[in-house]
């Protein structure tokens, strides 16, 4: 073998193992390359990934933006015309103010000029109310003395209306011993002489009937009752078409309590004098013409 031949067997040689080296360094190289190209592929999609979320976000958030903006602008929209309002409001305020004031100031005036004219009617109405005061106490008087006449007037009544009483009752009996008398003189052939009146008689002592009120069919209530005086007073009068001298029938449901002579007539009220007393008669007791 020649020396050439060795040569190449050795460098033969050494390149396979030199190609050998390589050849396992390659496959060393492309196993640890996969590993870094599967790391460096799976950082890329959670990049991508990433990049989707952020892109999402951001255009959420540029969304939002915009909300918000619009948001903004209506409301910057809507100050500035709260704005212009409240400045058209505070010019008109202002006009209103300047009016107020001229008219404070004319109400001064006028308050002064109704201050003096207060003060004098004032003074007009103190001396109008002394007047009343007088007034009043001369009506207080009139009055007291309106009620003395009355007290004395009924009191006057009261002695008419038992004088005429002791009238009726004398003349009845002076009649009854007429009858007697006639009586006695004819069982011996005379007759009495007819009575001459010393003094005319008073036509209000007269025994003429009452005026027969039937048919007038008047009817009121008993207002006052005096029993000491055995008088009364009726809620009818002269105005209704009681006259003196009628008589009133007092009942209490259907029960019966007296009669009343009217004995004086006032417009709207009449008294009278009791009569065929059953009982005493109480105010709200009917009175009546007819039973």
């Amino acid at each position: 073998m020649s020396t050439l031949t060795k040569i190449l067997i050795v460098l033969l040689t050494i390149s396979s193992i030199f190609l050998c080296g390589i050849v396992v360094t390659y496959v060393a190289n492309a196993d640890n390359y996969r590993q870094m190209y599967m790391g460096l592929r799976v950082e890329r999609d959670s990049a991508v990934k990433k990049e989707e979320s952020a892109r999402n976000e951001l255009n959420t958030f540029k969304d939002e933006t915009d909300r918000h903006k619009q948001q903004l602008n209506s409301t910057i929209d809507s100050l500035r015309s709260q704005v212009d309002q409240l400045q058209r409001d505070l010019q008109t305020t202002e006009a209103e103010k300047d009016d107020a004031l001229r008219r404070m100031n004319s109400w001064e005036a006028i308050v002064m000029d109704f201050s003096k004219t207060t003060d004098s009617q004032s003074q007009l109405l103190k001396n109008t109310l002394e007047e009343l005061e007088k007034l009043r106490a001369k009506q207080i008087k009139k009055d007291k003395e309106l009620k003395q006449t009355e007290t004395t007037l009924l009191e006057k009544m009261v002695v008419i209306s038992t004088l005429y009483q002791k009238a009726k009752r004398l003349l009845e009996e002076k009649t009854a011993l007429q009858n007697r008398l006639s009586q006695l003189l004819r069982q011996y052939g005379r007759t009495l002489a007819p009575a001459a009146p010393v003094t005319p008689r008073l036509e209000k002592v007269r025994t003429a009937p009452a005026p027969v009120a039937g048919d007038v069919g008047l009817k009121g209530r008993v207002t006052a009752v005096d029993q000491k005086n055995s008088m009364a007073e009726i809620s009818i009068g002269g105005a209704h078409g009681v006259t003196e001298d009628m008589k009133f029938h007092v009942t209490r449901g259907d029960e019966f309590i007296c009669d009343i002579l009217i004995l004086d007539v006032d417009v709207e009220k009449a008294v009278g004098i009791l009569d065929l007393v059953q009982q005493i008669p109480k105010v709200g007791d009917i009175v009546s013409t007819n039973l």
